[in-house]
């Protein structure tokens, strides 16, 4: 069952959606840059190698013991 909202719309918004979803008509996503989203990528592959290279064993353990009892949590 989906989650409402506690928030009332505006009655401008609520209707906008309301054409939306009968009509479907897909809202334009904004486009990226394409210099901006290679520049992240480059600095992403750049910092999980070095990330992992600067951890001690016993770190890299205690991090990976945290997200598996993270992960099979009951809250989690």
């Amino acid at each position: 069952m989906p989650k409402r909202s506690s928030k009332s719309a505006d009655l401008n918004e609520l209707a906008f959606g309301i054409v939306a979803q009968v009509t479907q008509e897909a809202q334009a996503q904004p486009q990226k840059n394409p210099a901006a989203v290679a520049l992240g990528r480059l600095g992403g592959k750049k910092g999980g190698p070095a990330r992992a290279a600067r951890l001690t064993a016993a770190r890299r353990k205690a991090i990976a013991k945290k997200a598996a009892i993270t992960r099979w949590s009951k809250d989690g």
